[in-house]
């Protein structure tokens, strides 16, 4: 189960959030930089080629982590932390996801134009059905970078790395299948983070809970608790 405190925590909005705006806005202008409509660069053929070449996982275990960075992902995150009664964060999933998912899908690939690794490249493996329109940027990875983003203050450590790690898996997924080249990708999560860094200013967050703030038991259960040595 997704453990998310209920307690009150101050609503905070600082650096920390400022730092994801700026460094997903620097992912983005760097990716966005060095992008060709008409061909790949050496370096970035050869880490797609070390990923879409080789099949090593099947695509039915590939299908459902791309699926990570759906449009549906977006109502299902806003539902769940509806369910948990974290109405804030429930509005920035709402707001950050759509907001992601249509500058990527469309305000982005308009006017940085690139085609799909297929149009671009030669014996491109594709798994799945063949992605249609433009590349740049990914769509699925600003999606999932953008919730992951946003709900990492309300979630636990272990959570924490749960989303980043799923978020890492959906861009390797898109390159896998052939739908994405590694700049693509770049963009796309440079997007979301750059989202979501806007999503927490606007809207704020939790403060973080340190060592300090975590329940302890009193003093008398404490005591109850250890043992007696024989």
């Amino acid at each position: 189960m997704i453990r998310i405190a209920h307690e009150a925590r101050p609503v905070v909005r600082g650096w920390p959030d400022v730092a994801v705006l700026l460094a997903g806005t620097a992912m983005f202008a760097a990716a966005a930089a060095l992008i060709h409509r008409h061909h790949v660069a050496g370096a970035e053929q050869a880490v797609f080629r070390a990923i879409n070449d080789h099949t090593v996982v099947p695509q039915f275990i590939v299908w459902p982590i791309m699926q990570l960075g759906n449009f549906l992902v977006i109502p299902a995150a806003v539902l769940i932390a509806a369910t948990l009664r974290r109405w804030r964060l429930a509005v920035s999933l709402l707001t950050g996801g759509l907001v992601a998912y249509l500058l990527a899908a469309h305000l982005v690939r308009q006017n940085f134009v690139r085609g799909r690794p297929a149009t671009l490249l030669p014996d491109v493996r594709l798994r799945g059905a063949p992605a249609n329109g433009l590349g740049f940027v990914s769509g699925h990875v600003a999606v999932a970078a953008a919730l992951a983003a946003i709900a990492w203050p309300y979630l636990s450590r272990r959570w924490r790395v749960a989303v980043v790690a799923l978020a890492c898996l959906v861009a390797l997924a898109r390159m896998y299948v052939g739908a994405h080249l590694p700049l693509d990708v770049v963009g796309g999560a440079g997007l979301g983070l750059a989202i979501a860094g806007a999503v927490r200013l606007l809207f704020g967050r939790p403060v973080a809970r340190t060592f300090e703030e975590q329940p302890r038991l009193p003093m008398q259960q404490r005591a109850a608790s250890i043992e007696p040595c024989p």
